[in-house]
């Protein structure tokens, strides 16, 4: 893709953002800010059957940090949670330069290779990963309940059967 283009993709995602908007009855709420620029989001998920089932975001701030918030609740929805972790990881290493973001984009994720450009603007690469980032903190919080309700219901059967 051209400059030019990746350009247009970026707009498109901050003035036609998917997925935009809560969700009341969710899993999963986090919200996420850069107190460096001023960039906000709400993260809303619905898990089901091990997947994302329903994902809405609510972000305020620059271009960059709309335009992600888009483009990863297209890539998401609908994805199993081992696969949201590992496009997650795939879009960090990406904007992080760690591996270079290497691997084969998938076509659902191919908006997301827009966003590469911005590694040349250290500073705005936290904008471009706040969704991302939030989404990671909420997922880790559900997982931890959910870890944390099983070991309390584990609890109370074995205490049940000591009468």
């Amino acid at each position: 893709m051209s400059d030019d283009l990746y350009r247009e993709v970026i707009l498109d995602h901050f003035k036609n953002p998917r997925h935009k908007g809560t969700l009341e009855l969710c899993d999963i709420e986090a919200a996420g800010a850069n107190p460096f620029c001023g960039d906000e989001i709400k993260v809303t998920v619905k898990i089901e059957g091990g997947a994302i089932s329903g994902l809405r975001i609510a972000p305020q701030g620059c271009a960059i940090s709309q335009a992600s918030a888009s483009m990863m609740a297209d890539a998401l929805e609908g994805k199993s949670l081992d696969l949201v972790d590992s496009r997650i990881a795939h879009f960090r290493a990406m904007m992080l330069g760690s591996d270079g973001g290497t691997g084969a984009w998938l076509d659902e994720m191919e908006d997301l290779k827009s966003l590469e450009g911005v590694k040349k603007y250290p500073v705005r690469v936290k904008c471009a990963l706040l969704a991302w980032n939030t989404l990671t903190e909420g997922l880790k919080e559900f997982r931890q309940k959910g870890a944390a309700g099983k070991v309390a219901s584990e609890h109370i059967e074995k205490s049940g059967q000591d009468d």
